[in-house]
């Protein structure tokens, strides 16, 4: 059965990281006998330039009869001060495919240990950040103004439920402990959220052992004790937040990938680094948190687990000889580290065969 996946490169380092994770499905797919169909469309700041949206409607169509879309990155300051922005694109097309859980992890590769900027870091650092995607403070009523302006972050009981579920089952399969992570010494939403969750916890999943923590003390211990951690839920903006906090912890940001998935298996990809646009053009981007973003890809949308972790082990294996981009301190280009990672995928798979 074909699978098709929507490729939107959108802007700055986008199509270059893009195209590094097309080639790596590309070649899973011939390896593991994956039918997958991949069509590239305008998105962000560049459909704007093209067709005066960052989310055309033809875009919006292939998105939503795909069976994953992946997306390489978006925005720059070329559309800073416009009425309208690339980011707009995103918003409206995860409230569009209802994708309203962000799973960002964050593990530590033991080649890279003293490449992270942490000393509390060890190779057991390995925690997932679940993130509300669709909801809070970044979709509800506001008021713009030069006086006086306004961000209303609305929250419905259904909307933690679900968002919660994810994180919950996700621990089940993990080491069975749930931080949620609110406010709720001073927002009513977080006491809603709170509320909820330990709720859901105690009817529905009595395995999981549930611990709450404000937000600021998150914000510390996630530096202070990171091996303390496994899986993290919490609302959009302090998910946004957290997890670009946690992206440092790995040596790069460079290295992190992201999945946004709906209750469909129709899923949302993407590296968590932005356009990068002072660097755009010059082939000098890591691909790598887009290629595992890839295997995110595969494993959610596509059930296909080998493929997913081929890809993973492949990263690994290229990044343990040595092969580093520039912001981890080596000298591959976005398009010889991508080339590394597909030798290494080839040298496995003959092996196996």
């Amino acid at each position: 059965m074909t699978k098709k996946i929507v490729l939107l490169p959108g802007d700055g380092v986008g199509p270059e990281v893009t195209k590094a994770a097309e080639t790596i499905l590309g070649a899973v797919g011939d390896q593991f006998n994956l039918d997958l169909s991949m069509r590239s469309f305008a998105f962000g700041g560049a459909a704007i330039d093209a067709a005066g949206d960052p989310l055309p409607p033809e875009t919006l169509t292939a998105c939503q009869d795909a069976d994953a879309v992946f997306l390489g990155a978006v925005g720059g300051p070329k559309w800073d001060g416009q009425a309208i922005r690339p980011e707009t694109g995103l918003l409206r097309l995860r409230k569009a495919l209802d994708v309203f859980a962000n799973l960002r992890p964050t593990r530590i590769y033991k080649s890279l240990l003293d490449r992270s900027p942490l000393r509390t870091v060890t190779p057991k650092t390995d925690f997932l950040i679940v993130r509300e995607l669709v909801g809070g403070i970044y979709f509800g009523d506001r008021s713009e103004g030069s006086e006086t302006a306004s961000d209303v972050c609305l929250y419905h009981c259904h909307e933690v439920e679900r968002i919660a579920r994810v994180a919950f089952e996700a621990a089940q399969k993990r080491s069975g402990r749930l931080v949620s992570v609110d406010k709720a010494n001073v927002l009513a939403s977080s006491r809603l959220w709170r509320g909820v969750v330990t709720d859901l916890g105690a009817r529905d999943y009595p395995d999981v052992t549930v611990d709450h923590m404000l937000v600021d003390a998150m914000a510390m211990r996630l530096i202070q004790a990171p091996d303390d951690f496994d899986v993290i839920v919490t609302e959009n903006m302090f998910g946004d937040i957290l997890s670009d906090e946690a992206s440092v912890i790995s040596g790069s940001i460079g290295l992190s990938p992201s999945a946004s998935l709906g209750d469909t298996g129709k899923g949302l990809y993407e590296p968590i680094h932005g356009s990068a646009p002072d660097i755009a053009g010059e082939d000098i981007a890591n691909p790598v948190g887009a290629i595992a973003s890839a295997a995110m890809l595969l494993r959610h949308s596509c059930n296909a687990e080998a493929p997913a972790r081929a890809i993973e082990t492949a990263i690994e294996t290229v990044m343990a000889a040595g092969h580093l981009t520039r912001d981890l301190g080596g000298d591959l280009a976005c398009t010889a580290m991508t080339g590394k990672v597909l030798a290494a995928l080839e040298k496995a798979f003959a092996s196996s065969h």
